[in-house]
């Protein structure tokens, strides 16, 4: 396995890869490697050639007063967990390599979709993201690029980038991991105390509550969201509520009413950590 830090390391490796004929893949992360990570290494893995994983604290994504200085890193773990995970190649590259004239002047937003949800309330965290995923996908040239559906709105919108971009790579999307209480995986689980790590399944917990109702008895919208509230409040009471959303799978729009296939999205504050979970359910169908 090779752990480069330049751009022109991993273009040239790539290349290579490329000039056999071998299908490449790209995991973009942020390091702080778990399960959930490494479900993504692992289906790129077993369905491509070549196999690129990033690991890159991206600062164009994160607020002022966001966790950027205390992001959790873990360059040793995570780059033994690579090598066990057989990455041909880990691209590890410093601030300035990414971003060597500093914020970058250029934006890329895709703002019908980056304007609910978790951009609500982060404004500017997704033309962030699609900056850097840009870049990387155009460093590496990738065939395919794998991402969680934990983070399906991050999902949504880079598709939809590169669609609009055409740029020639399969976005490939992996089923969220949990722990055995329901949580879903997250770098930032580790901010949690006992006490808050105790209540954190609650939002799995909300999210089984919602389809429960959506596929018994097709209720309002608001009924879904006022009972997810209901139950987080009751269950996660050291958590805010940042947002509790029913949107089309799609647009990630408001739904007016529960037809078909929708998601249920939440998020919760837990002091330095902030959750995220969704769930798509299909109100026509015994399972989700």
């Amino acid at each position: 396995m090779d752990v480069v830090k330049r751009i022109r390391e991993v273009r040239k490796l790539a290349g290579q890869a490329r000039g056999t004929g071998g299908k490449i893949a790209l995991v973009p992360t942020m390091g702080a490697l778990h399960a959930g990570h490494f479900s993504l290494i692992d289906a790129a893995r077993s369905e491509c050639d070549f196999l690129v994983v990033s690991i890159f604290v991206n600062p164009t994504q994160f607020a002022p007063h966001e966790d950027l200085s205390s992001y959790p890193r873990t360059e040793g773990d995570d780059l033994a967990a690579c090598r066990a995970r057989g990455a041909d190649v880990v691209f590890i590259p410093p601030c300035e390599e990414m971003y060597p004239f500093g914020k970058p002047k250029t934006e890329i937003t895709v703002p019908q979709l980056a304007g609910t949800l978790c951009g609500a309330s982060r404004p500017g965290h997704f033309a962030g993201v699609c900056i850097v995923v840009a870049k990387l996908l155009n460093i590496v040239a990738p065939d395919r690029a794998y991402f969680g559906e934990k983070d399906y709105q991050q999902a949504a919108i880079i598709r939809r980038m590169v669609k609009d971009m055409n740029l020639p790579v399969e976005i490939v999307t992996c089923p969220i991991v949990r722990e055995p209480d329901g949580l879903a995986m997250s770098s930032r689980n580790g901010y949690l105390s006992d006490e808050q790590r105790r209540e954190a399944p609650a939002l799995y917990g909300s999210l089984q509550l919602a389809a429960e109702m959506i596929r018994s008895a097709h209720p309002p919208v608001e009924d879904v969201i006022g009972a997810v509230r209901r139950y987080l409040s009751e269950n996660a009471p050291l958590g805010e509520i940042d947002y509790v959303q029913v949107v089309d799978p799609d647009t990630l729009s408001d739904v007016r009413a529960i037809d078909g296939k929708v998601l249920v999205a939440v998020a919760v504050k837990f002091e330095r950590a902030r959750l995220i979970d969704n769930m798509l359910v299909d109100a026509g169908c015994d399972d989700a």
